[in-house]
């Protein structure tokens, strides 16, 4: 009997697939609890609709997340902070900072942990930090450190 299954079933198959399955373990155990339904083409059809849905969805975060990036790449976020003999910095700027600041002057909101700062900025001027925006996009930020 063919089935498709609403959800992963250890060892039988993944949400979505449909699989042969033998008639009495689909109709005693899959289909009472609602791990599968039959493969009727209404179902399938649906099935392959809502693949079609998620792959439009996966391409505009993609494509939204470029265009994110590219902007970002032209941007330059100031951050004050105070600075002692030789520009270097009391304390350090952190990616939380960095978040804030961005939100603040552009009203663009990224998760700090986006950020892929190895250590703390220490110094005065600019330094380029990368920011994952996607598992497929990483843009760089400019930000500017600036003496109080």
């Amino acid at each position: 009997m063919k089935v498709v299954f609403l959800q992963d079933v250890k060892g039988q198959g993944k949400k979505g697939e449909v699989k042969e399955i033998s008639e009495g373990y689909a109709i005693n155990f899959l289909i009472p609890r609602k791990l599968a339904s039959p493969a009727t083409q209404g179902v399938v059809n649906t099935l392959a609709q809502q693949k079609q849905a998620e792959v439009k969805r996966k391409e505009q975060e993609k494509a939204d997340a470029q265009d994110l990036g590219e902007r970002m790449g032209e941007m330059t976020v100031k951050v004050t902070a105070k600075a002692g003999e030789g520009g270097r910095l009391f304390g350090a700027v952190s990616t939380k900072q960095v978040a804030e600041a961005l939100e603040k002057q552009y009203k663009i909101k990224i998760d700090k942990r986006k950020m892929l700062l190895d250590d703390a900025i220490r110094t005065l001027g600019v330094t380029k930090v990368p920011v994952k925006l996607h598992h497929d996009v990483t843009a760089t930020l400019n930000v500017h450190v600036i003496e109080e």
